[in-house]
């Protein structure tokens, strides 16, 4: 097998990067490869190479770890790229956040998609974008032909956003889909007998089949409602991330005729958002991932990881395969490296251009359904046309906010955000929405979004 180049931009998210390396480290199809793990957070980069280079010795795996804060040195030459870069960091959204709280806007004006706060960034979502189109831009003279597998948010708008105005190859994956793991298990079914089809948009699917010994499992679904999903609730203390099977889930399901599968249990719109108690209802005691108490509890979980990570890296007799034993994960990263480069065709759920898969969705717009992916690229598998009431009460408005945040971006007017932010519910009058839109702005490390806004109308060169 022949060896590749890949190059991973955002190396330093520790808790994912350590997974992948591990991933890396079981699939020998890909052994004698360098792999290039970068950021601009040299500590954190630090941890991950030395992490990285013990977990090879330990498991025998045949690669070549170099780290570097060049992402351009990153880039040269690389068969394949991994994005799992988010700009700034946490701290810049948490601040933006308590900006935007101070002016009004529960939960930030970057939840407007009313999912997790790094899910959909029209407003701090300029650093996002312009760090993704730069990457295209590197990947266009440094390594024209590579794969780009994005991994970061908002997974839809960057990915769209990419193909529209880049001839690089890009996939956009994502491991919500196991959200029906999850499902199978409440319902007491065995994962491994079941099959599923849950098309739609990045982190907006929906389960059109879903089958147990090839036998239709939705009336389980519906019997589990009706006769243990009170008792269910009434015992239920989910972590931050659990809300496969969360009151809300099922109220979605009521509403619109499909079960929601992973990160759509939080995409159904503010009903399950206008504030903390009213999240608790729908989501459990800590109120979802997204709420104030969800989301600190994931910030602690990714402190504790760090720490041990680090724990590990400065201390060489302990084992990190005993942390973080050699066994492939569910994330499909690594096995997609390995059936474009490899060719051994497979199917997995990943998102690219519509392209007709979904009835109703505009060809340019990325979705995310089963694909066959092999060396001769990624080919979306045809799939069951999502209901109207789906289509045209969900889908469509996800469309409608993605494409007003590249509109935004594309062209620079100030307008367009000003129009997203008034068609938020807790906008109550437009000197509301400047002053918040010009508190964002105001902030230190949001100087070069304030001046790329303030034009009106003029085309971004990309």
């Amino acid at each position: 097998m022949a060896p590749i180049k890949l190059a991973v931009i955002g190396a330093g998210s520790a808790v994912w990067s350590i997974r992948l390396i591990g991933d890396l480290c079981v699939t020998k199809d890909l052994w004698g490869s360098t792999i290039v793990l970068m950021d601009i957070d040299r500590e954190r980069l630090s941890v991950i190479y030395e992490l990285a280079k013990r977990y090879a010795r330990e498991t025998g795996a045949d690669y070549k770890f170099v780290h570097s804060d060049d992402r351009r040195a990153a880039l040269k030459d690389a068969d394949f790229v991994i994005n799992a870069a988010l700009a700034g960091g946490h701290h810049n959204y948490e601040v933006q956040r308590k900006v935007a709280e101070e002016h009004g806007y529960y939960r930030g004006i970057d939840a407007v998609d009313h999912n997790m706060v790094s899910d959909y960034h029209v407003f701090g979502g300029y650093n996002q974008f312009k760090l993704f189109t730069d990457i295209l831009l590197d990947m266009e003279r440094l390594c024209p032909d590579a794969w780009l597998i994005n991994i970061a948010n908002p997974l839809l708008e960057l990915c769209t956003l990419g193909t529209r105005i880049s001839k690089i190859k890009i996939v956009g994956l994502c491991h919500g889909h196991l959200g029906y793991r999850e499902l199978a298990s409440a319902l007491g079914l065995d994962y491994r007998r079941v099959t599923f089809e849950a098309p739609g948009l990045n982190h907006c699917i929906w389960l059109t089949d879903f089958r147990h010994d090839g036998e239709n499992a939705y009336p389980l679904i519906d019997e589990w409602i009706e006769e243990y999903s009170e008792e269910y609730w009434r015992s239920w203390k989910p972590e931050f991330w659990e809300t496969q099977m969360s009151p809300a889930a099922v109220d979605m399901y009521r509403r619109y005729g499909l079960f929601p599968i992973g990160d759509t249990t939080r995409s159904g719109g503010w009903k399950y958002h206008y504030n903390l108690e009213t999240k608790k209802k729908w989501y459990g005691h800590l109120g979802g991932f997204d709420s104030e108490l969800g989301w600190e509890a994931y910030l602690s979980y990714l402190r504790r990881r760090l720490e041990r990570l680090e724990e590990i890296a400065s201390d060489p007799s302990k084992s990190i395969t005993e942390e973080v034993p050699p066994v492939l994960s569910d994330e499909s990263v690594v096995p997609v490296i390995n059936s474009i480069h490899n060719d051994k065709e497979a199917i997995y759920q990943v998102n690219v251009p519509n392209n007709g898969v979904i009835p109703g969705i505009p060809h340019n717009v990325v979705v995310e359904v089963p694909a066959a992916v092999s060396a001769k690229g990624v080919r979306p598998v045809q799939v069951t046309p999502l209901p109207k009431r789906v289509m045209e009460m969900v889908i469509k408005m996800r469309i409608f906010r993605m494409e007003l945040g590249l509109e935004a971006f594309l062209t620079g007017d100030r307008d367009v955000l000003i129009e997203e932010l008034l068609s938020d519910p807790r906008t109550k009058s437009l000197e509301q929405a400047e002053r918040v839109l010009n508190a964002i702005m105001s902030l230190e490390f949001n100087g070069e979004m304030a001046k790329h806004y303030r034009s009106k109308g003029k085309e971004l060169a990309v």
